[in-house]
C-alpha cells in the first residue's frame, strides 16, 4: 500500500508543435503540491531539451525523462546530458530510458533491436561507471565497447571531465514485458508502467520479486519506485468520458507495433482481453481505424485510466492507494491537474 501517492505531470512528447502554456502549467502544478514533471520522445521533440529549457523556471520540482531512447544515444552521451541536467537542476534531474521497440528502434534509429535485455544491462552498467567517476572508462561489450574496437585503434580511455553532483542520481526504466520488468527491478532505481492495472498488480508480482532476489538487486520492496503513467478524463457523461480514452488506447494496441510483435497489446493480453486486443489489432493493421476504436471495450479502460464523473474518480482511486504505485504520473491541461491534485493532495 502507497502511504503518501505522489502526483507527476507526464508532459509528453510533442505532435506538429510545441505545447503551449507549458511554463505557467509547471508554475501551477509546483504551487499545487505536484513531486515531478516529465518529458519524452519518440521521433519528434526530444526529451532533455524541453526540460532543460521550461524545467529552469520551477525550483522544487524533480525534473525527468520518461523517457530518452536508448537507441538515440550512445550510453556516454545519455550519461553527458544526464550529469548537465542534475547541475542544471540542483540536483533534481531523474534519469527514465526506454529500449522502445524495434518499429523505432530500426525504422527511425536506424538501430538493431537486437538482445533488448543485455542492451539495457550495459547502457545502464555504462552510465553508472561514468556517474561514479571512480576510474577511467573502459567497456569489454559486446554492446558497447569502449574504447571502440575495428576502429584506428587509437582511442584513449577518458573519464568524465564535468563531475557529477550526485553519485547516486536515480535511473529509472520503462518496461512491459515480464523479464524487463524483473530487469528493473534489479537494476534501476524505478520502473515506469506504462499500462498498470491495480486492480490485478499480482500480474506485475513475480517479475518484481524475481528482480528484487537477484544477488545484485540495488533496492528491496520498500523503497523502489513504481511512477505509473495514468491517464485521466473527468466528464460527467461516462460515455464520453470513455470515448476519449479509446483513440489513443486502440493506437497503442493496435498500430504501435507489429501484429506478431507489439508489447503494448502483449499486456493487455496478459490481463485477459486476448479477443479484444486480436479484434483491434486486425481492424487497425487493415486501415480500419474507426472501427478499431469503437472495439477498444469500457472495461479495458477502466483498468489503467480513471474516467468519469469527479465522484466516481475519487472512488475509483482507492485501489491506487492500494497499490504497490509510488506516483501518478498525469498527462491533460491545466484543469485536470488542478482537480485531481486535489482529490490525490487533498
Amino acid at each position: 500500500m502507497t502511504l503518501d501517492l505522489k502526483l507527476g505531470w507526464h508532459i509528453g512528447y510533442w505532435g506538429r508543435g510545441k505545447p503551449a502554456h507549458v511554463p505557467d502549467t509547471l508554475a501551477e502544478i509546483e504551487a499545487l503540491g505536484f513531486d515531478s514533471a516529465w518529458t519524452a520522445e519518440s521521433w519528434g521533440s526530444d526529451a532533455i531539451s524541453p526540460l532543460a529549457w521550461w524545467g529552469s523556471k520551477t525550483t522544487k520540482l524533480r525534473l525527468g525523462t520518461n523517457l530518452i531512447q536508448m537507441s538515440a544515444r550512445t550510453p556516454t552521451a545519455t550519461a553527458m546530458a544526464a550529469v548537465t541536467m542534475d547541475h542544471l537542476s540542483d540536483g533534481r534531474f531523474c534519469l527514465g530510458l526506454g529500449v522502445s521497440g524495434p518499429q523505432v528502434v530500426e525504422g527511425w534509429y536506424g538501430q538493431r533491436f537486437t538482445r533488448p535485455l543485455a542492451r539495457t544491462r550495459e547502457y545502464v552498467d555504462i552510465i553508472r561507471k561514468v556517474i561514479a567517476r571512480e576510474e577511467r572508462l573502459t567497456n569489454e561489450g559486446p554492446e558497447y565497447p569502449i574504447p571502440a574496437i575495428d576502429g584506428l585503434g587509437l582511442g584513449k580511455a577518458l573519464n568524465i571531465m564535468t563531475h557529477p553532483l550526485r553519485p547516486d542520481l536515480p535511473i529509472f526504466l520503462g518496461a512491459e514485458g515480464p523479464k524487463n520488468v524483473a530487469l528493473a527491478a534489479e537494476i534501476a532505481d524505478g520502473w515506469f508502467p506504462i499500462f498498470y492495472a491495480p486492480k490485478h498488480e499480482e500480474l506485475y508480482g513475480a517479475s518484481l520479486r524475481e528482480g528484487f532476489a537477484r544477488p545484485t538487486a540495488r533496492h528491496t520492496p520498500d523503497d523502489f519506485e513504481i511512477l505509473a503513467t495514468v491517464t485521466v478524463a473527468f466528464d460527467e457523461d461516462i460515455d464520453a468520458a470513455y470515448d476519449k480514452m479509446r483513440p489513443n488506447l486502440a493506437l497503442y494496441v493496435g498500430g504501435m507495433g507489429a501484429q506478431e510483435m507489439n508489447f503494448h497489446a502483449d499486456v493487455f493480453r496478459r490481463l485477459g482481453y486476448e479477443q479484444a486486443v486480436d479484434t483491434i489489432q486486425e481492424l487497425f493493421l487493415h486501415g480500419n481505424q474507426n472501427e478499431a476504436i469503437a472495439a477498444v471495450p469500457n472495461a479495458m479502460i477502466d483498468e489503467i485510466c480513471l474516467v468519469g464523473s469527479k465522484d466516481k474518480i475519487r472512488d475509483d482511486l482507492a485501489a491506487w492507494r492500494e497499490s504497490k504505485v509510488t506516483t501518478m504520473l498525469i498527462g491533460g491541461p491545466p484543469e485536470t491537474l488542478r482537480t485531481i491534485a486535489e482529490l490525490v493532495l487533498g
